[in-house]
């Protein structure tokens, strides 16, 4: 044969392999597309988000029960600064078990009984000008359309599930804007305006004790801690 011999053909593929040759690098580049647009939306949901500054801690549909554990620790700091020591433990706990199963969180509670009465220690007697009662201030008419009593709004257990089904009917008006709902449980005009600003302040407030809260838990909750 020697050199003058004729190059030797490719064999061709069979089309079952040329076929998944395609389905493979098709697949790569769908799996590359995926990383590369994966942090641009992650990034887009932090920056959507309400409280951004922690959003494992302050999203209610991801929120743990160690991290509401943690809120409810922050809130008796808030409200001991209100009322008693003793009163501030039982609202916070009222906070964190009421806004169980819900929507909310136990700061969402927290902000509209500060907003409300925090001026007043967060008095179970409040009433204000309107005749709004207790310390989550719902007036006798909103009570009742929830099946409470205006007597009912002087016990906190009470008071704070009619502010939860209140907060429902609001986030139903805001079209599932949580902060609008908040500023439509006030009203709306230049006291809602006013109202949402006291909101936004405690806030911040209490956003600012959360990692100092989480570190206390973090101890309390260590098997090797000092008894």
């Amino acid at each position: 044969m020697g050199n003058d011999a004729a190059p030797a053909k490719p064999i061709p593929l069979p089309n079952s392999l040329i076929m998944l040759k395609k389905l493979i690098y098709l697949t790569c580049v769908l799996l590359l597309t995926a990383c590369e647009t994966a942090p641009l939306k992650m990034a887009e949901i932090q920056l959507t988000t309400p409280l951004a500054t922690e959003p494992s801690i302050l999203s209610s549909s991801k929120i743990s029960l160690l991290q509401r554990k943690k809120q409810q620790a922050v809130i008796e700091s808030a409200f001991s600064r209100r009322t008693s020591p003793q009163r501030a433990r039982q609202l916070a706990a009222i906070c964190f078990d009421k806004t169980a199963g819900t929507v909310f969180m136990p700061f969402d509670l927290a902000e509209i009984a500060l907003a409300e009465t925090g001026g007043h220690r967060l008095s179970p007697i409040a009433v204000s000008s309107r005749g709004a009662r207790g310390v989550w201030q719902l007036m006798p008419r909103r009570a009742r359309s929830h099946g409470y009593s205006a007597d009912d709004m002087r016990d906190d257990g009470k008071c704070a599930e009619a502010a939860v089904c209140e907060l429902y009917t609001k986030l139903d008006m805001a079209q599932g804007n949580l902060d609008r709902a908040k500023k439509y449980y006030c009203g709306q005009g230049p006291q809602a305006n006013a109202y949402m600003k006291k909101i936004l302040k405690v806030r911040q407030e209490m956003i600012a004790e959360l990692p100092g809260q989480g570190y206390k838990l973090a101890l309390a909750d260590s098997p090797t801690r000092i008894r």
